[in-house]
């Protein structure tokens, strides 16, 4: 059995169904009232590599290897996974060094992509040569320099 009172104690994002329509009886659509209501906090996520949750991206610490060195030709670069948990390109520049941008384009934040001597962004055509440099807008900003190093046989963040 339904009364008016169970309809006071119903509410949507924390507003009573009696509120909602009082709001609608002088004109204030209920959809703004719902989108204005403060929705609960959602509980951080952890995202350190010593307590990985299943299904989410770990972190790499400082020192952590991001990419094996004989993975990746001279003058060639690869997608990584940066010390921050970023997308990251990592770009070996001679036999013994390497160096890593951000794989975010800094036009409109696309992840670019390693294609043979250049990094393309597929969503407007911005093309960076292995530096980082724009060679072909839109975007008009360099990708930002990421710091790795050699260890061994592995590029390790830091």
């Amino acid at each position: 059995m339904s009364t008016e009172h169970e309809d006071d104690r119903s509410t949507v994002s924390g507003i009573s169904r009696r509120s909602l329509l009082a709001a609608g009886a002088i004109g204030i659509p209920a959809v703004a009232l719902v989108a204005c209501s403060k929705a609960p906090a959602e509980e951080p996520t952890p995202t350190s590599s010593s307590s990985p949750v299943q299904g989410l991206p770990t972190t790499p610490a400082s020192g952590a290897p991001l990419a094996k060195l004989s993975d990746i030709t001279v003058g060639e670069a690869i997608a990584a996974t940066g010390p921050d948990g970023g997308d990251i390109i990592i770009v070996r520049t001679a036999a013994t060094t390497v160096e890593a941008y951000s794989a975010i384009c800094t036009h409109e934040g696309c992840t670019v992509k390693p294609a043979g001597k250049e990094l393309d962004c597929p969503c407007h055509g911005s093309v960076f040569d292995l530096k980082g440099a724009v060679l072909n807008g839109p975007a008009q900003r360099p990708l930002k320099a990421v710091k790795v190093a050699l260890s061994g046989d592995n590029v390790v963040a830091g």
